[in-house]
């Protein structure tokens, strides 16, 4: 028998699961906190994008920034799937999650995105024209929404902090 440290019931119902392992699935509505929560490893690799080459992160660290931005994105998507179902809709898009963060008071947030998924759709556009077209040329990669382009590799210079005008 396992032992539950927590159980927190969210407003649709879910119930989430704190330990770590054990015998716990989705079908019984509890979800597993490694199903809940992004992996460890990215948060720490995202995080250390915008600090110094030489500066190191605690575990308690990525572990804190790993529920912070697991309950961020579970409270703005639980916002977009409110309005999605009160539309009678069973699929969050991107308009929605730019809806959530606005009214949420994510202002600066849900603008960036909105460019961002703006040339982004354009992008995609352009693609499937020409795949339409026969035309399979290289073309340019989407910027993230700081107008970033992907990196290819480790030696990439890394990204720079978050900047709203």
């Amino acid at each position: 028998m396992t032992d539950k440290i927590d159980i927190v019931i969210d407003r649709e119902g879910h119930k989430y699961s704190f330990e770590g392992a054990g015998d716990v699935s989705g079908e019984d509505g509890i979800i597993k906190e490694q199903d809940r929560l992004l992996p460890i490893a990215n948060v720490g690799r995202i995080m250390k994008q915008i600090l110094p080459p030489n500066a190191k992160i605690s575990k308690e660290a990525k572990e804190t920034m790993q529920e912070c931005v697991s309950e961020f994105i579970s409270f703005v998507t639980g916002e977009a799937s409110d309005k999605c179902h009160k539309e009678k809709r069973k699929t969050v898009n991107g308009d929605d999650i730019c809806w959530a963060l606005a009214t949420l008071g994510f202002d600066n947030y849900a603008e960036q995105l909105k460019r961002y998924l703006h040339r982004y759709r354009e992008q995609e556009g352009e693609r499937a024209n020409q795949n339409r077209s026969g035309n399979h040329e290289e073309n340019e990669e989407t910027p993230n929404y700081r107008g970033e382009l992907p990196r290819r590799s480790a030696s990439a210079v890394p990204s720079t902090p978050f900047k709203f005008n």
